[in-house]
């Protein structure tokens, strides 16, 4: 597959309440990381396609599941994207040190992310 389902990510509105709710439900483990306005939490499911929770991000939003298509150019597929119309809800952004992703709101109401890895420098 060309753009493979790369990571999931939950929005909620009761972290803990979510993390212990999935934690007893799959023994998922969990890592904190520290964001500009709180904490992210990485999800290891061990094998498989991860993903991470945070608090809901958008006020009086539902909590929802959010999935990441990986594309070769954040930009140019927001683009397309939008030219087949859909919305942006979120332009392209970095996440420092990782990569860039953009949110989307589909022709059908469905929302999904694209996600554009940074390169890893070898050695």
């Amino acid at each position: 597959m060309a753009n493979p389902f790369v990571h999931v990510e939950l929005g909620t509105n009761d972290l803990p309440k979510a993390r212990a709710f999935y934690g007893k439900l799959f023994d998922w483990t969990f890592e904190d990381m520290p964001m500009d306005n709180g904490t992210y939490t990485m999800i290891k499911v061990g094998e498989g396609t991860g993903g991470g929770m945070m608090t809901n991000p958008m006020p009086n939003a539902p909590s929802a599941w959010l999935a990441y298509v990986l594309v070769d150019d954040v930009a140019a597929a927001t683009k397309k994207a939008k030219a087949l119309g859909a919305t942006v809800m979120k332009d392209v952004s970095e996440v420092k040190g990782m990569g860039s992703f953009s949110i989307l709101v589909d022709p059908t109401g469905a929302m999904i992310a694209l996600w554009e890895a940074k390169p890893h420098s070898g050695g």
